[in-house]
């Protein structure tokens, strides 16, 4: 059994997605970071940067195996498994480097577009410009590569599509026009497509919350904000 330490945002996804994918058990601890709960000296001794999701593995030969970074989990999970993921080669190597791009790139940037465009407290026009084009820079990288191969790191299907996905959701809070990138849109019809993919999107849907609408103190708590 694993224990998936978790709130629904597009990291936990990631995760969910990959645990459905994969087959394996797991369960479901909520960590509340509305209220702080990632800031709890208990949830620190195994994530220490305060985030969110994290695992721990008790399904090992030895002792229990917790792993922290959406990215190391996605990979720790695939190397579990063996799957989806080659084992070495070209095919190894496109998935590490679209995994690194999503966690470089794709999600940072996404994630502070959707913050100044909906979630700022103040209306920031440079900030809203700046990220809505980085975003928009990195939908077009994403669709050039999806002109070319069917998935993202090429043929297969792999736990690189499974990291970026999740942060295409909310594409129009991103100031993005998904029309401007027929090849991502396409993908993205494919992934909803996916069983797995549907049921890890759909884990903890009763958690979220409207954060636009959540308490000053509990929206200070979740951007780390200090008086």
């Amino acid at each position: 059994m694993i224990d998936v330490y978790y709130w629904p945002t597009p990291n936990g996804h990631k995760v969910t997605i990959a645990l459905e994918e994969m087959g394996l058990d797991y369960t479901i601890k909520p960590v509340n970071i509305g209220k702080g709960e990632q800031f709890e000296p208990e949830f620190l001794a195994f994530s220490p940067n305060n985030r969110m999701p994290a695992i721990i593995d008790h399904d090992t030969d030895g002792a229990p195996q917790s792993v922290f970074e959406s990215g190391a989990i996605l990979l720790y999970l695939a190397e579990k498994t063996g799957q989806f993921m080659p084992k070495d080669g070209p095919g190894r190597v496109a998935v590490m480097e679209w995994l690194m791009w999503q966690m470089g790139g794709f999600g940072p940037m996404l994630g502070q577009a959707h913050h100044f465009n909906f979630y700022a407290p103040e209306d920031v026009a440079y900030g809203k410009k700046r990220y809505s084009a980085e975003a928009n820079r990195l939908y077009g990288v994403l669709d050039r590569r999806l002109e070319k191969t069917e998935w993202v790191a090429g043929d297969n299907y792999t736990i690189a599509d499974m990291a970026i996905f999740p942060w295409s959701r909310t594409y129009e809070r991103q100031g993005v026009n998904i029309d401007d990138y027929p090849h991502v849109a396409e993908w993205r019809k494919k992934m909803i497509s996916r069983p797995a993919v549907e049921r890890g999107m759909k884990v903890g849907s009763e958690l979220r919350e409207d954060l636009s609408k959540i308490d000053p103190n509990e929206f200070k708590k979740l951007f780390g904000v200090k008086d």
